[in-house]
């Protein structure tokens, strides 16, 4: 019998492991930003070319153009991991983010996109350049950050509706814990600089709902 009881124990720690990695790949900052901006791109846009070129310029800044650089740098053996597992790594990679965004708040200017937008890309520049610093001394959670700037920014946007979403930010930051990849203190670190940064711009712009 003592076999097959061990059994039970390891299968559930694989599905705990799977499932922490199912949500960190799922829930990555480059997607969620993608999802962020395609709501604020359908909200803001006057007809459908101009949905498409908001969304297109938001989301070459934000999600495919850093995703593209990442895999570039994994593909040629720059970083160990697609995951940015070393913390020495990181620093350059989110100098060339901080880059991103704010080229990205540059072109949302010049195309005319609606204030919230401008203000969120502008909201993922202060934050990606805080964290490029602590990164330094520390590893804070980009995912945390990831997963929680979003929803906060749709939570002052649209209210209650967003609400019950909520639940995915401790998943989230449980499955970053569960996987060892951070600590919890790292995963709070990045939620609260989610907000701060979020709401920080928000309030500059007079961004309160749509």
């Amino acid at each position: 019998m003592e076999p097959n009881q061990s059994v039970v124990p390891l299968k559930q720690r694989r599905v705990w492991r799977d499932l922490a990695r199912i949500l960190s790949t799922i829930f990555n900052p480059f997607l969620t930003a993608l999802a962020l901006f395609v709501i604020l791109s359908h909200a803001g846009a006057r007809d459908t070319l101009d949905f498409w070129r908001l969304l297109f310029v938001s989301t070459f800044f934000t999600s495919i153009g850093p995703m593209l650089y990442v895999f570039w740098l994994y593909a040629t053996d720059r970083i160990s991991d697609l995951d940015m597992s070393v913390r020495s790594e990181r620093e350059t990679v989110f100098s060339t983010f901080v880059v991103f965004y704010l080229l990205g708040a540059g072109a949302l200017w010049l195309v005319h996109a609606p204030r919230v937008m401008i203000a969120t890309m502008l909201g993922y520049f202060a934050a990606t350049l805080i964290v490029g610093y602590i990164t330094r001394y520390w590893k804070i959670s980009t995912h945390a950050l990831g997963i929680t700037a979003p929803l906060f920014a749709l939570s002052i946007l649209y209210g209650r509706q967003p609400l019950p979403f909520l639940v995915l930010i401790p998943m989230v930051c449980w499955a970053r814990v569960y996987l060892k990849a951070h600590t919890v203190a790292q995963v709070v670190a990045g939620a609260a600089l989610a907000v701060v940064s979020t709401g920080l711009f928000f309030y500059v712009f007079h961004v309160s709902s749509l």
